[in-house]
């Protein structure tokens, strides 16, 4: 499962990628293609560094 969401998460950054250089080409609008590109590789980079961390134990309230 974790490399079926590496794979797909890397293309959709190849592909915002692509598509904001369409943008930087005056074919699509930046302003639209920017945010695209920004948050794939925010959601990239946010998968390979989030690893199990210790949030402290839970209480019985």
């Amino acid at each position: 499962m974790g490399r079926i969401k590496f794979l797909i998460l890397a293309a959709l950054v190849v592909i915002s990628f692509f598509l904001n250089v369409l943008g930087l080409m005056g074919l699509i609008p930046i302003y639209i293609t920017s945010p695209i590109l920004f948050i794939s590789l925010f959601l990239f980079i946010f998968t390979l560094t989030n690893h199990k961390r210790f949030r402290g134990f839970k209480s019985k309230g």
